[in-house]
């Protein structure tokens, strides 16, 4: 999964009913057990996550609009 600081993700739901949490990706680190996010929540809870393969999708940061 290819990130950068800004981008939004979301993480899919691991329980039938429970909705997907999207946020905004604010740190990204390098661990010896792979990539860490800290992400800001849509909530505005803030959490370090390390997502398993296909839990989570990137969506690039958009660029303001010019005037």
């Amino acid at each position: 999964m290819q990130a950068n600081v800004g981008d939004r993700i979301v993480m899919e739901s691991e329980r039938v009913g429970k909705r997907d949490r999207t946020g905004e990706i604010l740190e990204i680190t390098e661990s010896p057990l792979g990539t860490n996010y800290r992400v800001r929540w849509d909530d505005g809870h803030e959490s370090e996550i390390r997502p398993k393969a296909g839990s989570a999708q990137v969506q690039p940061k958009v660029p303001p609009a010019p005037r």
